[in-house]
């Protein structure tokens, strides 16, 4: 979002304040209050009269991640009164979620701690075993690590470090710098573990392979050791950190892509056999390796080291490559969501699983397809008129049987839509905005008058989506495997409509 400011203003109230998707400051907001006459009985009166209009107005209620919320009070067609209201309280944070022991052990813990270490939808969307297990699995993995690092260093005195000094001590010195340059990996994949766990499972196939491309760069830092030993730290540091990252991206995706595999259950069975299958490439490759480093020139030359190790990651980047674009799954993410409705929307056709799969374009990250759809956007984003008042009462009543509010950004020049969910949306919900994104899109005028386009798509969206969704299943799709994440930064309750 850039940075803008918007004015509200009206015969009594005056209003400043910052876009802002999640609002974290309320110093950024500014409510004045101006009395219309100096004597405070007529002040009184007049507050009073604002109270009375402000309640048979429409009110919406904007919720953010962080728990505060915003309220938008509709006092004329020109004028909305904005109150920005603290953190919730806890009962109503956790409405809906289920009470019980979970919530009491972890009441202590800030929001923010707890969406980055537990899954999103925390504790309803696991298993009631879930928190024991993972909090006795980190005692076990720290014990675990304590021991891989005594162990190192009686790896490196047995290869010859610190023999000739005759003590274990430069031995110990090499294992703590080592160790280190794992500690500082594993910060990698504790950082992409916590922000962006909830991507993987919309998109396996592009992250697996990010993380190929992200575990080349921390490649290309470890062969630039050899250049620069005295940085040997820094440079093994930075490209265990970059590999981390990569690793904490392909894990995630690869046990997505894994369970796509087991129809039966068997995921288990699926697992081991792909051990097989990794091992034996694994004990291909290192003979392969040994063989190249025992070729004359090879080892002896740091460029033609370099060259070989260049084409040989470029040729395991294009099977990787080639790897994921003959998966073919049967879930509907956002990506093939776009290539469904295109087609239907233009052609009246729903192309199947195959040839959807086929179509999907891996490399490309999400926000530079088109339309540009953008979810989870401020009321305040997406109402611009002078009569903003007005606006919100349209949309209310436009969009009164949708679980979302979609506009069209009239403030720039390419096409782009805005997107705010109500509570209760869900995939579904989703889909049918992608929908009617896309026939705005085919169908857009910026001569014409925008809400009268709105109304035509929603019109059409309503004759035309139950047919698109017969159409799915006709080609093989299982309209319950829709897997579009509702956007949570952002939720709209309509208190009132009109």
């Amino acid at each position: 979002m850039t940075s803008a400011a918007l004015r509200f203003s009206g015969q009594s109230f005056s209003f400043d304040f910052q876009r802002s998707s999640i609002p974290t400051r309320f110093d950024r907001f500014r409510i004045l209050c101006n009395s219309s006459s100096p004597h405070s009985a007529a002040g009184a009166d007049n507050s009073q009269s604002i109270k009375e209009e402000s309640e048979a107005y429409p009110i919406l209620l904007e919720k953010y991640a962080n728990g505060t919320s915003k309220r938008y009070v509709v006092e004329s067609d020109v004028q909305i009164r904005t109150i920005l209201e603290d953190l919730l309280p806890e009962s109503n944070v956790l409405q809906g979620q289920r009470i019980g022991n979970t919530d009491l052990y972890l009441s202590w813990i800030p929001k923010n701690v707890k969406d980055f270490i537990l899954p999103a939808g925390f504790p309803d969307s696991v298993s009631d075993d879930y928190l024991e297990y993972i909090l006795l699995l980190f005692p076990t993995n720290v014990t675990g690590w304590i021991c891989h690092t005594l162990v190192t260093s009686s790896l490196l005195k047995a290869v010859g470090v610190g023999s000739f000094s005759g003590t274990s001590a430069a031995a110990a010195a090499a294992a703590i710098r080592w160790v280190a340059k794992d500690g500082i990996g594993a910060v990698g994949r504790l950082f992409i573990g916590g922000r962006f766990g909830n991507l993987f499972d919309n998109d396996p196939k592009q992250w697996r392979l990010y993380a190929d491309f992200i575990g080349s760069t921390g490649s290309i830092f470890d062969l630039s050791t050899q250049l620069y030993p005295a940085h040997f730290l820094p440079l093994a540091s930075l490209g265990n950190l970059a590999k981390a990252v990569g690793r904490g991206l392909r894990d995630p995706s690869f046990r997505v892509i894994q369970n796509h595999f087991a129809i039966s259950g068997n995921l288990g069975e699926i697992s081991a056999k792909e051990e097989v299958w990794e091992v034996a490439a694994e004990l291909v490759g290192l003979a392969l390796g040994i063989l190249a480093l025992d070729t004359p020139g090879i080892s002896s030359s740091f460029p033609v080291l370099t060259s070989t190790w260049l084409g040989v990651r470029i040729l395991h980047l294009w099977f990787r490559y080639l790897t994921l674009s003959v998966l073919r799954f049967n879930t509907i993410n956002l990506k093939r969501a776009r290539i469904l409705v295109n087609s239907h929307v233009l052609s009246q056709i729903v192309p199947g699983i195959k040839e959807c799969n086929r179509m999907e374009n891996i490399l490309v990250w999400e926000n530079f397809l088109r339309p540009r759809i953008t979810f989870g956007v401020p009321l305040e984003d997406m109402i611009t008129g002078q009569k903003r008042g007005s606006e919100v009462r349209m949309l209310l009543k436009l969009y009164e049987e949708e679980k979302y509010f979609l506009v069209v950004n009239q403030l720039q020049t390419e096409f782009e839509v805005f997107v705010s969910f109500k509570e209760g949306a869900t995939s579904l919900s989703v889909l049918r905005c992608v929908w009617q994104s896309y026939l705005l899109h085919q169908n857009w005028s910026k001569s014409d008058d925008v809400f009268a386009q709105l109304k035509l798509s929603l019109t059409e969206l309503n004759n035309r989506f139950d047919g698109f969704l017969v159409q799915l299943e006709e080609a093989g799709w299982d309209t319950n495997l829709i897997t579009l994440r509702v956007p949570q930064e952002i939720t709209i309750q309509a208190s009132h409509t009109v």
